[in-house]
């Protein structure tokens, strides 16, 4: 087999392999080229989802006759001036991408500089170059691309139907769109307008823009600087969440990127907040010193190194902890309007006549009585709430009719309890607004947190004058029994009793008069799931999840007015009470004009 060197058509081809996937992908290429020329408005124009036709118009310096016709041989670049690759200040710095395109397409560029009278044009089809030639052009430069893969059929098959692609190219754009709130991008086919964003001074617009005008309300702003290394961008409340990872655009230098670790970074920042099934979304923008970090690590750029991965990991999971901290107890706005839209949407329960058979009406309040003692024994075992009420309200505990009035200005966030709803939802009022707040998932997230907090202190414990033997399988007891040393750390006490059964002896105090039995089966349960391989960060939040959720005021438990308000006052205090800990939202928030739009009050 004889070696030989490959035909410079050839090379093109493979080139065009690895960073030509599709449509989208050529656009990426030259709407980077238009961002680097200094562009301030880029026009898209689409012929059957970028398939037939594409074209990116931009204002941009433009190109000199002589730097047009380098601009299409492979390898030329005016994007690294110092032959350094650990000095990259732009997108494109390879050269690859016009030649690419112009070896399996028709390549059209046409481009002026102001110093130029006149615009001139260069054609590259299928890999042959044709002569310059003048044309018409105000300052910048417009490249055409015909016939996507025309050169190479066989790649045409693997394309989508024109809707597929055009999508693909509009997640471009508002990646790119993202990055650069002072470029105006606008993206049309030949039918209509499909995109159009306007430069904008905050950069919080843009990205509502494109993620949704309602993560605005919704999004933390996240600003954090550490040698040399900034962050900046916006992260979404714990409680407005996606089903997947779409929505989360990670950029480095303006350049999206998808990295793992950076992925993980996020999931740590929200661990203990957010459910398993929710993922938030966020728009972060990382800067970082050209030499510190290495682009130059995957064909299409979708892929960076860090030179010290530690430090960036360790700013945003810091930061971003920071902010969700700093943010208090809000939760998402759109859950408040979600619950009026079930409403509104016409779907409505059955109402049934208030004339009652007498008979028939005391059957049915006698079994609710028989539900209801059924349930007083559990209830009564519960933790008290160890709120300090008189650290609240001074004075003898008034019920909550007795409650004084505040003034406006004397309205805490979540408002004044006026009352309990079926002895599980806590109904309270501000000047514009109506709260409801599920007591259990509330107290539930404030036990948590103890616990948590008391990890890095002491955890108090209470004997029990009567250790209680928990039976369980021989599993079970034998994992319970391995991980004994760190139980005890949570105020958890137990020793063997036997094969399939421990003996506990201490629990924390924060659980009051508990559950016992049930926590320690949900207990073992939670060691089962996670394993003895799971990073201990994680079986410490699954612990203290466990230990919360028995500890807490459960559904049923009716709260005096003080409770009420005194629980209302610690959700104010804590930071993450916004949501429980299994990423469900603690309260939800009514506003009084959706209320009145409700009834027909307002228009």
């Amino acid at each position: 087999m004889t070696i030989r060197l490959l035909s410079p058509h050839l090379i093109n081809q493979i080139a065009a392999g690895e960073v030509i996937e599709r449509p989208a992908s050529a656009l990426k290429e030259l709407l980077e080229n238009a961002i680097d020329a200094g562009a301030h408005n880029i026009d898209v124009m689409l012929g059957d989802g970028g398939k037939a036709y594409m074209s990116v118009l931009d204002d941009g310096k433009g190109m000199s006759p002589e730097e047009l016709e380098l601009a299409v041989e492979r390898h030329a670049t005016s994007k690294l001036p110092d032959d350094d690759l650990f000095d990259i200040h732009f997108f494109g710095f390879r050269g690859e991408a016009l030649p690419s395109i112009g070896s399996v397409a028709r390549l059209i560029i046409t481009s002026r500089t102001q110093a130029t009278e006149e615009a001139w044009r260069i054609t590259v089809e299928g890999g042959m170059k044709r002569p310059l030639k003048p044309a018409a052009l105000p300052q910048g430069t417009k490249v055409e691309v015909k016939d996507l893969f025309f050169a190479q059929p066989a790649r045409l098959k693997f394309l989508k139907a024109a809707q597929t692609e055009t999508g693909y190219i509009k997640d471009v754009i508002n990646r790119l769109a993202m990055a650069n709130p002072d470029v105006a991008f606008r993206l049309s086919d030949e039918k209509r307008q499909i995109l159009y964003y306007p430069v904008v001074k905050n950069h919080l617009d843009r990205v509502s823009m494109v993620i949704g005008r309602a993560f605005k309300e919704n999004a933390i702003e996240v600003k954090a600087e550490h040698d040399g290394v900034e962050l900046t961008g916006f992260i979404s409340l714990p409680t407005y969440t996606r089903a997947t990872t779409s929505e989360q655009y990670l950029f480095v230098n303006n350049r999206w990127i998808k990295d793992r670790m950076l992925i993980g970074c996020v999931k740590g920042a929200y661990q203990g907040l957010i459910g398993h099934e929710g993922h938030p979304v966020l728009a972060l923008f990382l800067k970082v010193p050209s030499r510190e970090v290495d682009v130059n690590v995957h064909p299409a750029k979708y892929e960076v190194r860090f030179k010290d991965a530690a430090s960036i990991r360790g700013l945003i999971v810091g930061s971003l902890k920071n902010a969700l901290a700093e943010a208090g107890h809000r939760t998402a706005t759109t859950i408040g309007i979600g619950a009026l839209g079930h409403t509104e949407s016409g779907v409505f329960p059955t109402i049934r006549s208030p004339i009652r058979n007498t008979s028939s009406w005391g059957t049915g309040w006698q079994a609710l009585r028989a539900r209801q003692n059924d349930t007083t024994a559990q209830l009564e075992r519960q933790a008290p709430l160890d709120f300090n009420i008189n650290d609240t309200f001074s004075g003898s505990v008034p019920s909550v009719q007795e409650t004084p009035e505040p003034t406006t200005e004397e309205y805490p966030p979540l408002g004044v309890a006026r009352g309990q709803v079926h002895e599980t939802y806590i109904i309270s009022q501000t000047p514009d607004s109506l709260i409801i707040t599920d007591q259990h998932a509330a107290h539930e997230r404030l036990t948590y947190e103890k616990i948590h907090a008391a990890m890095n202190d002491h955890v108090e414990t209470q004997l029990l004058l009567i250790p209680e033997v928990v039976v369980l399988t021989e599993e079970a007891t034998a994992r319970l029994i391995r991980r004994a040393p760190e139980l005890q750390k949570f105020g958890l006490v137990l020793d063997a009793f036997g094969m399939d059964a421990v003996i506990v002896r201490e629990i924390p105090s924060i659980l009051g008069e508990t559950d016992i039995q049930g926590l320690i089966k949900d207990m073992a349960d939670t060691l089962a799931e996670f394993g003895d391989t799971t990073a201990l960060t994680d079986k410490i939040q699954a612990i203290c999840a466990r230990m919360a959720c028995h500890g807490s005021v459960r559904a049923g438990r009716r709260l005096t007015a003080a409770e009420m308000n005194a629980l209302l006052r610690e959700m104010e205090a804590c930071g993450t009470s916004g949501q429980c800990i299994h990423g469900r939202p603690t309260y939800i928030e009514l506003k009084l004009k959706d209320i009145e739009r409700l009834f027909g009050r307002r228009g």
